[in-house]
C-alpha cells in the first residue's frame, strides 16, 4: 500500500495517508493503533480500503504511547489536508481511548459526518502516560488532561489514584482474572470520587450525520455499556444533529472490533486468540463472535450508505 506520511512539524499532525486503489472521495480519519504505520493500523486500513474509502491513520506521536494533550487542532489540519486530496465526505474511527476522542472531535468539526466509538467513554478523562515508570506500564499526568484546544487541557475527570497507586490497582484487578487487563475499578471508583459535571462530558449532540457506539457490557477496562447508555439518554433528552444508533452487547469484550477485520489481524487464529486475551471471550466465544458478526454487518452498512450518500 503506498502512503505518504505527515510530521507534527511540517503539516501539523502525525499520520500517514492511504489512498484506496479504487478511486473514492470519502475518507475516515483512523486513529486505530499505536502508530499510523504499525501492524494494527495498517490492517485497519486494508479494512477500511476493502469498504470503499480512503484512509487517514492517526497517533499522538513517534513512540509516544500515552495520551495526553492531544490538540485537537491536529484532527482540524488533517481534515484540511483530505479535503486537498479530494475527500468530499470525511469521516472518524477510534476505539478504547480514541474511542473517546473521536467523539470529542466530532462534536467540534462538523466537516466529520461519520464517526464510529468503539468502546469509549462519555467523558473526558485525565491524561497519562505509558511505557516505564518505578515498574509502572501506565501512569497519570497531573494537571493534563488527554486533549487539548487551543493550548488548554479540555475539563476532564481526575483519577483518584496517583502514581504509582494507579498502576498497582490496575494490576490488584487484573491478576488472577484470566483477562489481558482490568480497570474498571479505577475508572468507577474515580466516577464516584469526583461526581462528573457537565463541563467534563463529551456534547455528542454537536456531532453531524451518522454516529455508531458501540461496546459490551463485558468489558474489562471501563463500563463502556454504561456510558454509552447516557450518551443514549443524553441524545433523547437533548436536541441533536445526528442520525445515532447504539449497538451495546451482552458479551464482546473491550475488542468489538468487526468479526472481518479480526480475522484479518489473525488470519486463521481469530477464534483462539480472542479466548486467550480476555475470560469472557473464552467462556463466552460463541455470543462474541456473534457481536462482531453483528458489528461487523452494521457497520459495513452503514459505511456503504454513508460512501454513497
Amino acid at each position: 500500500m503506498k502512503k505518504i506520511s505527515f510530521e507534527v512539524e511540517e503539516s501539523g499532525f502525525y499520520g500517514a495517508y492511504w489512498e484506496n486503489k479504487n478511486k473514492s472521495n470519502s475518507a475516515l480519519i483512523a486513529m486505530l493503533g499505536d502508530d499510523p504505520s504499525d501492524y494494527l493500523a495498517k490492517t485497519c486500513v486494508k479494512w477500511l480500503h476493502k469498504n470503499g474509502v480512503n484512509v487517514m491513520t492517526m497517533s499522538p506521536a513517534k513512540k509516544d504511547y500515552g495520551h495526553h494533550n492531544y490538540p485537537l487542532e491536529r484532527i482540524e489540519k488533517a481534515i484540511e489536508v483530505l479535503k486537498k486530496y479530494g475527500n468530499t465526505k470525511i469521516g472518524i474511527v477510534g476505539a478504547s481511548t480514541t474511542g473517546m476522542l473521536a467523539l470529542v472531535a466530532a462534536s467540534y468539526f462538523s466537516d466529520i459526518t461519520l464517526t464510529v466509538a468503539m468502546t469509549p467513554s462519555d467523558f473526558v478523562w485525565q491524561g497519562f502516560m505509558q511505557g516505564n515508570k518505578d515498574g509502572c506500564k501506565e501512569w497519570p499526568i497531573e494537571g493534563e488532561s488527554t486533549l487539548s484546544w487551543h493550548g488548554k487541557p479540555l475539563d476532564y475527570m481526575p483519577f483518584v489514584y496517583k502514581h504509582p497507586d494507579y498502576w498497582k490497582v490496575i494490576e490488584q484487578e487484573t491478576k488472577g482474572t484470566g483477562n489481558m487487563l482490568c480497570s474498571r475499578k479505577l475508572f468507577d471508583d474515580s466516577e464516584k470520587a469526583y461526581n462528573l459535571t457537565e463541563k467534563e462530558m463529551i456534547k455528542v449532540e454537536n456531532i453531524c450525520g451518522k454516529l455508531c457506539l458501540i461496546g459490551a457490557d463485558d468489558d474489562t477496562l471501563w463500563n463502556t455499556g454504561k456510558y454509552i447508555r447516557r450518551m443514549d439518554e443524553r441524545l433523547k433528552k437533548t436536541p441533536h444533529k445526528c442520525d445515532y444508533e447504539v449497538l451495546v452487547y451482552k458479551y464482546g469484550t473491550h475488542f468489538v472490533f468487526p468479526e472481518t477485520l479480526i480475522k484479518l489481524l489473525v488470519p486463521g487464529f481469530s477464534k483462539f486468540v480472542m479466548k486467550f486475551i480476555f475470560k469472557s471471550a473464552k467462556e463466552h466465544a460463541d455470543e462474541c463472535r456473534q457481536t462482531r458478526i453483528d458489528i461487523d454487518l452494521k457497520l459495513r452498512k452503514v459505511m456503504r450508505e454513508w460512501n454513497n450518500m
